[in-house]
This record gives structure tokens, C-alpha cells and sequence, in this order.
């Protein structure tokens, strides 16, 4: 089952708190010794930062529904660590990625260190507006041990964030998996929130690894039918044919979607319905042209519906996870109570010069 841990860093006292999510989250995933140390280590320097330089901020620990072997991606379980800040922001990025960097009386070696222990790292900061890190850990350290990207990467590649209303489970989840030339970016809504919701949600993401190479309303419909003996769930399912060069996508119940290309955003919309309670007798489809510069954004009822997207984020180089907690972050108001679990996950493409 997806989990989740959301930890407000304002004061000292939460870093115990943050050792104590890390911990937990690799006790979920699987981790050994050496992985789980490796993950606390991070997580504890990431928030530690957020003290020193941003006055406090939030790190989220993921741990995403485990992979059933079925899928062809190969995908590992891992456990991605998030920290968001709105802060003055890092005016060199390059210089705080190197040890020894520190605008305070410290060893400057967290981002460094952050960036030598992660499966995958990534960060943006804008002055003024604050920073996002994301890193991600695997069980085992196959970065080290040279067995990452066996194979070329896809033209794209998908990346989110889940933040829970009620502490550890979301009625959330997402997943992404590939089948020979085809990429399916899946998002699920469980019905309320809580554990129950979870469940639903959880239930789409397993069918989806089971099944990658079926149809967006293939796969909706098989959904309609594992999804009976739970609460039910909104879904959208977006499928990139990666050889043709385009996406489909379907959508039943409450799921934000938007596709942009060039500078232009256009709304992609569901049919109404529950999946797992009712759905319309023809499944709906709708096919889109994908180019390099397209990306894709779904996202539950917990975002804004005006959310926006800075036109100085680089999209295009960025880990999608990072462009998601960015949209979180900037759609963010204290004004505006927070009542559902909001996820969002975000389909781009690949840079041509992504290191492994």
C-alpha cells in the first residue's frame, strides 16, 4: 500500500521526527541496513537544510505501492524523499552542490552528500520563491554497482508527489509503467480519505503493473471490475505511444488533467462517473498528438482547480517529480484549508543529455 509521511521542519525538535518517518518508510519498502542508514542520512540533512537556510519548510517520505514483477519496466520499490521550502532560495546551485559550500558555519556538505547517496536527485530554487529537493533510494545501491539504465532510457518519464490528509495513508495514488514502446502514467482517487481510500487507489495501481499492455479504456474497464469491492475510485489513464508519437488518455470521476504544447495548456477532460460503482457503457478516449515539448499534468481534487505552472520553470530538464512539488508549492495558500489528499503527476520528456 502507498504511505506517505508529511513533516512540517519549523524547529530543531522535528528532526527527530523526520529520522523517525525515514526509518518507518524504509521499514515499509524493505530496506536493509545499509539503504535504510543511507535514507536517514539524506533525509536528515534535507531537513536540517530547510532550518539552516530557509527557515523551515515540509519533507514528504513516499513509498509507492509494491511493484508485483508483472510490468516490464522493471521498476524497484524506493523511497522518495521531498523537501519543500519557501524560502530566500539558492542563488548558485552548482556551488551549493559541491562540499564545503555554506552561506552558514557548517561543513556545507548536505546537497553533496544528498546527490552522492540517491538513485536519482534533483533540485530547483528560484530567489526570492524558495527550493524544492527531490532524491530518490532504492533497496540496493545499483547506482554503484552499474546495473541502472541497461537499456536506453524512454522519451519520457514521469514523476509525482502525493501529500495525505490523514497522516501516512492516501486515498491517493499514482503509478507509471512500460510496456515494450508504451508508457501508461495511471492516477487514482479512492473515494474520501484514509485507509479505505487507500485501498481503491491501490487496488488501480496493482492492476495496472498487472496488466501494461492494455488499452487506456482496456485497462479503465478492467479496472471497473477489481475496483467492485472497495469504495471506488476517479481514474485517469494516460497512455504514450512512444514509437507513433502519441497520447491517448481516459478519464472517469474527478481527475485534473491538463496537456501543454509550446506555450498553450489545454484541458483534458473525464466522464463522470465512479470506477467500481458506475462508469458509462462506452468508455471514453481521446488521442493527442505528443511532440518534445509536450507535458502532461494530472492531479486529484485536492489542487486547486487554477493551479499554475511559473513559465520559468524549466519543465523540460527537470525531474517531473521536482515540476510537481513545484506546482503543489506555488498553488499553496494559507488562506485555503486543506480538505482531500492531493496528487500530482506529471509526464515529460526526457532530456537528451540525462546522466544515469
Amino acid at each position: 500500500m502507498t504511505r506517505v509521511w508529511d513533516v512540517p521542519v519549523h524547529d530543531t525538535t522535528r528532526l527527530r521526527d523526520v529520522r523517525l518517518a525515514a526509518e518507518e518508510a524504509c521499514a515499509h519498502a524493505g530496506f536493509g541496513a545499509d539503504r535504510q542508514a543511507a535514507t536517514v542520512l539524506v533525509a536528515t540533512e534535507l531537513a536540517t537544510n530547510l532550518l539552516k537556510h530557509a527557515g523551515g519548510g515540509q519533507i514528504l517520505l513516499e513509498t509507492p505501492a509494491a511493484p508485483d514483477g508483472a510490468a516490464e519496466d522493471g521498476e524497484r520499490a524506493a523511497v522518495q524523499i521531498v523537501a519543500i521550502d519557501h524560502g530566500p532560495g539558492i542563488a548558485d546551485l552548482s556551488a551549493a552542490l559541491h562540499d564545503g559550500f555554506s552561506t552558514t558555519a557548517s561543513l556545507g556538505a548536505g546537497l553533496g552528500t544528498c546527490r552522492r547517496l540517491a538513485d536519482d536527485f534533483d533540485l530547483h530554487s528560484s530567489p526570492g520563491r524558495g527550493t524544492v529537493a527531490l532524491v530518490r533510494i532504492g533497496p540496493s545501491d545499483a547506482r554503484r554497482r552499474g546495473e541502472r539504465d541497461r537499456r536506453a532510457p524512454a522519451p519520457a518519464r514521469a514523476g509525482g508527489i502525493n501529500i495525505p490528509l490523514v497522516e501516512s495513508h492516501s486515498g491517493d495514488a499514482w503509478a507509471c509503467v512500460r510496456s515494450g514502446e508504451t508508457l501508461t502514467l495511471l492516477l487514482a482517487d479512492g473515494l474520501g480519505h484514509g485507509p479505505r481510500a487507500a485501498e481503491a487507489s491501490d487496488a488501480a495501481v496493482r492492476q495496472l503493473r498487472r496488466n501494461p499492455r492494455l488499452t487506456a479504456p482496456e485497462l479503465l474497464a478492467a479496472l471497473h471490475t477489481a475496483l467492485r469491492d472497495t469504495r471506488g475510485a476517479a481514474v485517469a489513464v494516460a497512455q504514450l505511444d512512444l514509437a507513433a508519437g502519441h497520447l491517448e488518455f481516459s478519464g472517469i470521476g474527478n481527475i485534473g488533467a491538463r496537456l501543454r504544447t509550446g506555450g498553450g495548456w489545454q484541458p483534458l477532460v473525464s466522464h463522470p462517473g465512479i470506477v467500481g460503482a458506475h462508469v458509462p457503457a462506452r468508455l471514453p478516449r481521446r488521442r493527442l498528438p505528443w511532440s518534445p515539448d509536450c507535458l502532461l499534468v494530472l492531479h486529484s481534487d485536492g489542487l486547486p482547480s487554477r493551479w499554475s505552472l511559473r513559465p520559468e520553470v524549466p519543465a523540460a530538464t527537470l525531474d517531473p517529480g521536482v515540476t510537481a512539488a513545484l506546482i503543489v508549492r506555488d498553488s499553496s495558500s494559507s488562506a485555503r484549508p486543506v480538505r482531500d489528499d492531493t496528487t500530482v503527476a506529471v509526464l515529460s520528456p526526457t532530456p537528451p543529455n540525462r546522466e544515469p
